[in-house]
This record gives structure tokens, C-alpha cells and sequence, in this order.
């Protein structure tokens, strides 16, 4: 084994040769759920070994630790009993599947910070009657993870975690749709950390984190702008997931980046986690997310809201994306600020439309209300859930004086590179995109500062391809927000006649 820390470029290779070695016998979105528990195993059991031998040089004896750590857990990080520990993993040739099973559980169960983590996977699980992962296959992949340690002193508990989000990427490029689910690509991620630019102290929520790229890559922002300054008061982390095997990612993921995250497990839209003693949201200095687009929700879920949070509107049910961004606007502070990235269509649909349009209505609010700070257009085919460009919005309770009444657009649909599977963008581009959002800078051909009266005269229309135009763009309407649209005129049509016939009943004309 090399000497010294393990540098990211060989974790990189290490841990994806460690994935090939199950690639087959599941699909590719089941990959994660094994592999990325055994890597966080493994670290577990490394770090454990580190304190056990930091303690040994304390009381002399590593049998004297055994026995004092059997009596009092909370001398290391996270208790693994003898059987549990990589090194009599690595030795189990039959039965692994179920030795490994067991090991979790049992490590779960002496550490309640894990449970529901580390055990959410079951290694012995079948289908059909088989085995999903031979014990076979699943030696291999303990042999190949077995090859480095992954210690205090061996590698930095940030490149570790860059490696682990690799692998989530790699995963999510073998996923299809699904990705959508648990990964947000790392620069649009690094883009919204550089829009939030978190300071010392700060409570960041995500309150549907996935994975929890955005909230690692606000820590790893806060890091990059601090360094390891531990005079500084730390950043504080609470997110929200819904599914259950991501969730356990998520925590995995934190934990492996040495963060202070609280992640809970739920539905956010009908049952918010981080309530104050009185029942009310809590309220963040700084709320990211990217949230499922488009989502459907039934209109009770806005009117039977018993946290006040939709007050603003209640969007369609064809489309929630007003309703989770109304969502993190609720659980943010006084002087709170939030970046969202979402579908297109929500900073456009319903301008220029006659009558009444909920998504219009409530982008108005927000725009008369100077919360919007910038809104930020993508390049297409970022996403490995959909080829859709996205927005990012910003949000901000507190703008600086030198801003309010402004919105600043900026169209970066062209600051991509092209890669395989998806397009991406380059270190340059987050710099210029960043650099342009924080100095407020309008750049010829990317990006403008309008009015609120400017954004009144267009409906409330907030698309940047709308005040800053590029060759050859298309401003058709996306099928996708036709739809979305067409959903709401039909919702609208249904309550119109609902309402008509009451009234003809009430008038005791028949129907």
C-alpha cells in the first residue's frame, strides 16, 4: 500500500473498480445501496482502529481499551464490537451475505446515530428465490475495498468525500431517470454554494437533500473561503429526504465529511421535521434545494397547510415548483437567503396570458415584494434525470441596499462544455457566473440588471433568454410547460363548473 494520504484520483479508480465488481447481477441504480455502505464501513472500522491505538498509547494496553470501550462507547465516534470490525469481515468465505447483514444491524444497534443508516440495506436480500448479490461476488468487493485503509492519517475526510460523491455521480450516470432522485450534478451544486456564500455560524437547511450535495458543497465552499480556522464558529446542516435508502446515503455522506448535519427522514411539503417548540417552521440563515419539477400534489396539500406557508398562492396541482420554493421562503430568517434550482417554466409560465394564472400571480408577489434577487438559466442536459436546462433562483429577505428594486438575469445557456453522458460546467464558467452574481455585474450577451417595473411590463415574466438574447435561442414554449400549463386551464375549468352548477342548484335549475 502507498504511503501517506490517498490522493482523490486514486480513490476515484479504486472505489469504482470496487462498484464494477457488482455491476451485472443488480441494475445500476441498486449499486449505491451496497457499495456505498460497505465504503462507509470501512472507514467506520478504520477510524475506530486509529482511536483504539490513540488510546492504547494513553492507558498502555489495547486489552485495557477493549475493556474500557465495552463499558463506556462514548470514548470513540461510533462503538464496533470485535465481529463487526473490517478485519474479521475480510476473513468470512461462507455465509457473507449474512455475516455482513448481521454486522450492521449490530452496529446499528450500539450506535443510535446509525441506525436506520448502515443497516438499511439487507446483503442477503433475494429475488426470485436468488440471491440478489452472491456471497461470491460480495467477497470480491470486500477484497478489493480491503486493499487501502481508509483511516484518519490516511486520507482527509474531504477527499474521502469527494470520492464518494464520485461514485454518486458515477452511479447517477448509469441511472436514467432515476437519478433525478438523489443527485444534483457537483458544479450546479458548487454554483448554488458560490450564490449562498455561507459565513461562520450559519444554519443551512435543505428540505429535500437527497444525497446532500448541496449541503456538502456549502461546507466545502465555507472551507475553501476559511480554511481550517477553528476560531470560527462552524456551519450548521438539517435537511429533509423522503426516501428512505437515500436518506441513509445522506447521513452516510455528512458523517463521511466530518459534518454537524442533522438529516431527517419524511415528507416535507405534508410533514416539515424542524418545527420550534411551538409547532411553527424553523427558521435558516440560508435554504437550498432542488427539488423534484413538476411535481403533482393534491390541492389540499395548500389548503389544509397548517404552517402558513403558502401565502403567496396556492400553485396547480399540475406543478408544486411555487410550492416548494414558497416552502423555503417560510423557513427562512429575517435576513435569510435561499437558491433554488428548478424548471424553466416556473419563471415564465402564465405571463402573457389573459386572466387569472396562480404561477403568474404568485411570481408577482415575489417580484412586488423584492425577494427575487437573480435568476440564473442553465445549459441544457446538465441533469440526469431530464435534458431540460433548469433555473436557479435566488432569494434574498435582506437585500443590500445597492440592489433592491433590481433583478439581475443572467443567461448562461452557452457556458457548457460537452461531455458523456451529459453536458457540464467548467471551472471558468462557475467563476464567471459566480463572479457576475456576487459583484451584481451586467456582461454583454450573459447578463442584465431589470427593474421590478421592467419585470411588471413583461408579466412577471422572469426567463433571462427574455431580456438577454443569444444566437439562434428558441423561445417556443417547452412541451413540458405546455402541458404544465394546459393542466392548470383544466383544473380551472373543472372548478368553474363545479362552482356553475352549485349556483344553478341554489337557483333550482335542473342539471
Amino acid at each position: 500500500m502507498p504511503g501517506g494520504e490517498l490522493d482523490v484520483k486514486t480513490l476515484e479508480g479504486w472505489l469504482w473498480e470496487a462498484a464494477c465488481k457488482i455491476r451485472g447481477p443488480i441494475d445500476a441504480p441498486k449499486y449505491k445501496d451496497y457499495i456505498l455502505p460497505l465504503v462507509f464501513l470501512k472507514r467506520l472500522s478504520d477510524v475506530f482502529d486509529d482511536e483504539i491505538n490513540r488510546l492504547s498509547q494513553k492507558y498502555c494496553s489495547r486489552e485495557i481499551v477493549e475493556q474500557l470501550l465495552a463499558q463506556d462507547h462514548n470514548l470513540v465516534r461510533f462503538y464496533l464490537p470485535e465481529k463487526t470490525r473490517w478485519e474479521e469481515i475480510a476473513k468470512q468465505t461462507t455465509n457473507v451475505g449474512e455475516y455482513l447483514t448481521d454486522a450492521v444491524r449490530t452496529i446499528a444497534r450500539e450506535n443510535d446515530k446509525l441506525q436506520g443508516v448502515i443497516d438499511a440495506v439487507d446483503f442477503n436480500a433475494t429475488a426470485a428465490g436468488q440471491r440478489i448479490i452472491s456471497d461470491d461476488r460480495l467477497k470480491e468487493l470486500i477484497d478489493v475495498l480491503g486493499r487501502y485503509r481508509l483511516g484518519l492519517s490516511d486520507v482527509d475526510a474531504d477527499i474521502l468525500g469527494r470520492a464518494y460523491e464520485y461514485l454518486l455521480r458515477k452511479f447517477a450516470e448509469g441511472s436514467g431517470q432515476s437519478a433525478g432522485e438523489f443527485y444534483t450534478p457537483g458544479e450546479v451544486a458548487i454554483l448554488m454554494s458560490y450564490i449562498l456564500n455561507p459565513e461562520p455560524g450559519d444554519e443551512i437547511y435543505d428540505p429535500c437533500c437527497g444525497s446532500g450535495g448541496l449541503l456538502i458543497k456549502s461546507h466545502l465552499r465555507f472551507k475553501e473561503k476559511y480554511g481550517a480556522d477553528s476560531s470560527l464558529e462552524p456551519l450548521k446542516f438539517y435537511g429533509q429526504e423522503i426516501l428512505h435508502s437515500t436518506f441513509a446515503i445522506a447521513k452516510m455522506n455528512t458523517f463521511i465529511h466530518d459534518m454537524e448535519a442533522h438529516i431527517a427522514l419524511g415528507d416535507t411539503m405534508t410533514r416539515p421535521a424542524f418545527l420550534t417548540p411551538e409547532g411553527s417552521l424553523r427558521k435558516f440563515d440560508l435554504v437550498t434545494a432542488n427539488p423534484m419539477w413538476n411535481q403533482n400534489f393534491p390541492p389540499s396539500t395548500y389548503e389544509n397547510d397548517p404552517y402558513n406557508r403558502f401565502i403567496f398562492g396556492y400553485p396547480p396541482s399540475s406543478s408544486a415548483d411555487w410550492g416548494w420554493i414558497q416552502h423555503m421562503f417560510a423557513s427562512l430568517n429575517e435576513k435569510g437567503k435561499m437558491a433554488v434550482v428548478i424548471d424553466t417554466g416556473a419563471v415564465s409560465r402564465g405571463s402573457g396570458n389573459e386572466g387569472r394564472n396562480r404561477e403568474r400571480d404568485i411570481r408577482k408577489e415575489f417580484v412586488e415584494g423584492d425577494f427575487v434577487e437573480a435568476v440564473l438559466l442553465l445549459p441544457e442536459n446538465l441533469f440526469y434525470n431530464t435534458t431540460a436546462p433548469g433555473v436557479i433562483i435566488a432569494i434574498n429577505k435582506s437585500k443590500p441596499a445597492e440592489r433592491k428594486g433590481q433583478i439581475l438575469l443572467i443567461n448562461a445557456s452557452k457556458l457548457f462544455k460537452k461531455g458523456r453522458p451529459k453536458n457540464y460546467l467548467p471551472d471558468e464558467s462557475i467563476k464567471q457566473i459566480s463572479d457576475i452574481y456576487l459583484q451584481w455585474r451586467e456582461e454583454e450577451g450573459i447578463s442584465k440588471a431589470i427593474t421590478r417595473e421592467e419585470a411588471a411590463r413583461n408579466d412577471y415574466n422572469l426567463s433571462p433568454s427574455r431580456y438577454v438574447a443569444q444566437n439562434g435561442e428558441d423561445d417556443t414554449l417547452p412541451l413540458e410547460d405546455a402541458v404544465v400549463q394546459l393542466k392548470e386551464a383544466e383544473e380551472e375549468r373543472r372548478k368553474a363548473d363545479a362552482q356553475l352548477k352549485q349556483v344553478l342548484r341554489e337557483l333550482g335549475v335542473e342539471i
